[in-house]
């Protein structure tokens, strides 16, 4: 069993940053991907980037790249998504997953993450 708690949802304006943690607990030993998935309103729930622990290899989806960074602090046990230069359309609720054990750091199949957490809401205001 992995528990995965995310934090640092809120409401910000266009323009603005923010940054998303999500601490994993149990058996994590494992779980060599983590990533980060969102879904806005009516709309289904996408991929926005992975993190590997090995290497600390990340992966981005084309919507974000460029603009949000993830990373790891694997003393913590924790992932980090730094979102910068937010848009209206990153508004949603954001999911940290934690991968399979097969689990590529370039999967971006939400069938590929077999433990969510609870989300937090990003609300970005233009």
């Amino acid at each position: 069993q992995v528990r995965l708690v995310e934090s640092g949802g809120g409401v910000v304006q266009a323009g603005d940053s923010l940054q998303l943690s999500c601490t994993a607990s149990g058996d994590t030993d494992s779980r060599d991907v983590l990533a980060w998935f969102r879904q806005a309103a009516g709309k289904e729930r996408e991929f926005v980037a992975s993190f590997r622990w090995h290497a600390s290899v990340t992966y981005y989806s084309d919507s974000v790249r460029g603009r949000f960074t993830i990373s790891g602090d694997k003393a913590k046990n924790t992932i980090f998504l730094q979102m910068n230069s937010l848009k209206s359309e990153d508004t949603g609720v954001y999911y940290c997953a934690a991968g399979g054990l097969a689990t590529s750091s370039t999967d971006s199949r939400r069938g590929a993450y077999d433990y969510w957490g609870q989300g937090t809401h990003v609300t970005i205001s233009s």
